[in-house]
C-alpha cells in the first residue's frame, strides 16, 4: 500500500480533460509540459475531441489521447465509458468546467478529481469533482488560471511556459507555397468563431495594402471555411503576387507551421492567435467584446489593440444591436502601430 501511494505521488497517471475551443486547448497544452518537467515518470493522458487530435498528438509530453467523438451522441459516451474503464488514473484535471466534462471526470474513477471553484464553474460541474482550486476573477489570464491546477497539485510555478511545439518542423509541415517564400511574411487571421469579434473587410484591405506597399513583405491570409468569402473578396481587391490566400486550405498542423514561419501574426482574439503565441510568433490581437486581461495571447500582451467602447467587454457572440461598435472603434492606424512595433522587435 505504501509503495502504491509513493508511486502515485512520484509517477501519477493524470488525465487532463479539455475538449473546448482551439484557443483553450492550445493554452492548456502548457500543463502537460509542466507536469512532465516536474514529474518525469508521470503518465499524461488527454481527453479530446477529434478536431484537435492533430495538435495534441504531436505534444512530446502527452503519452496518450482518448478521443470523445461527440457527433456520435450517446454511442460516443458509451465508447468513452469503456475507454476510461480500461485506464487507472490517480488524478483527473477538469479544465472544461461544464456538466459534460464534470461527468467525464466522474467516469474516470480517479481518486483525485480536480475542478474549478464552484464560483468559476458552470452547469453543476462542481458536483462531479472532489477537489476544487480556489476562486479567481476573470482578471486572471486564462493560462494562469489553468496553471493554478498544477499549483494545487503541489508543483512550483514553471520557470518558462512550454506548449510542445519546439520540435515542429516548418519545412516539413507547412504548405509548399510557404516553403518557397524567401522574404518575411505577415500572417493575417481573417476572423474568429464569434461574429462580434470580427474586424471589417475594408480595414483588412487597407491594412494589407499598407503592409504590401513596403515591397519587402508578403501577406498570408489564414482562417477557416467561414472566412472564405471575405478572403476571396480581399484577394480580388488587391492584385499582388505577394498576397497569398490560405483560408480553408490548411490542416491544423499546417496552420501551426505557417504561424511558426511567420514574422508576425495579426487578427482578432481567436484560436489562431493563441496558436501563434504557442509557436513563438508575436501576435497583434484586436479586442472588442472580450477582455485582453483574460485572453491576450501569451507573450504578446503588449501587442493588444483594445476597443474603447463603453459597452466592451460584453462577452456576447453577436453584437446586441450596435453594429459591432467596439470593432468599429479599432482603426487601421492603431493596428499598424502595434504591427510595426512587433516587426521592430523581431528584426
Amino acid at each position: 500500500m505504501v509503495a502504491t501511494t509513493q508511486k502515485a505521488l512520484s509517477a501519477p497517471s493524470i488525465l487532463i480533460i479539455l475538449m473546448g475551443s482551439l484557443g483553450d486547448v492550445v493554452r492548456g497544452l502548457c500543463l502537460a509540459s509542466h507536469i512532465k518537467n516536474s514529474l518525469p515518470e508521470s503518465k499524461v493522458t488527454w481527453l479530446i475531441e477529434p478536431k484537435w487530435t492533430e495538435l495534441v498528438g504531436i505534444h512530446p509530453c502527452i503519452d496518450k489521447m482518448i478521443v470523445f467523438d461527440r457527433p456520435r451522441g450517446v454511442r460516443a459516451v458509451w465508447d468513452l465509458y469503456k475507454d476510461l474503464a480500461q485506464e487507472h488514473f490517480d488524478i483527473t484535471i477538469d479544465l472544461q468546467r461544464h456538466f459534460k466534462s464534470g461527468f467525464f471526470s466522474l467516469l474516470s474513477r480517479a481518486k483525485r478529481r480536480v475542478g474549478f471553484s464552484r464560483r468559476n464553474a458552470k452547469e453543476f460541474n462542481w458536483l462531479f469533482n472532489n477537489e476544487q482550486i480556489n476562486f479567481f476573477s476573470d482578471e486572471l489570464p486564462k493560462l494562469r488560471h489553468y496553471l493554478k491546477f498544477t499549483e494545487h497539485l503541489g508543483l512550483s510555478e514553471p520557470t518558462c511556459v512550454e506548449f510542445g511545439f519546439s520540435l515542429l518542423d516548418v519545412n516539413a509541415a507547412a504548405p509548399g507555397i510557404i516553403s518557397e517564400i524567401n522574404d518575411p511574411f505577415i500572417a493575417v487571421v481573417m476572423g474568429s468563431s464569434w461574429e462580434s469579434k470580427d474586424w471589417f473587410l475594408e480595414r483588412y484591405c487597407q491594412l494589407a495594402k499598407n503592409i504590401l506597399s513596403s515591397g519587402k513583405t508578403h501577406v498570408v491570409l489564414l482562417g477557416d471555411r467561414s472566412m472564405t468569402t471575405q478572403a476571396l473578396r480581399l484577394s480580388e481587391r488587391i492584385s499582388s503576387s505577394r498576397l497569398i490566400n490560405l483560408v480553408d486550405k490548411t490542416s491544423l498542423l499546417e496552420l501551426a507551421a505557417v504561424l511558426k514561419a511567420a514574422t508576425v501574426g495579426v487578427g482578432p482574439d481567436s484560436g489562431p492567435g493563441h496558436l501563434a503565441a504557442a509557436v513563438g510568433t508575436p501576435y497583434v490581437s484586436i479586442f472588442g467584446p472580450t477582455s485582453p486581461r483574460r485572453a491576450a495571447p501569451y507573450g504578446s500582451e503588449h501587442l493588444v489593440v483594445q476597443s474603447r467602447a463603453a459597452c466592451a467587454p460584453c462577452y456576447k457572440k453577436r453584437c446586441p444591436g450596435l453594429g459591432r461598435l467596439c470593432m468599429h472603434l479599432v482603426s487601421v492606424e492603431a493596428v499598424e502601430e502595434k504591427l510595426w512595433e512587433a516587426l521592430a522587435m523581431h528584426s
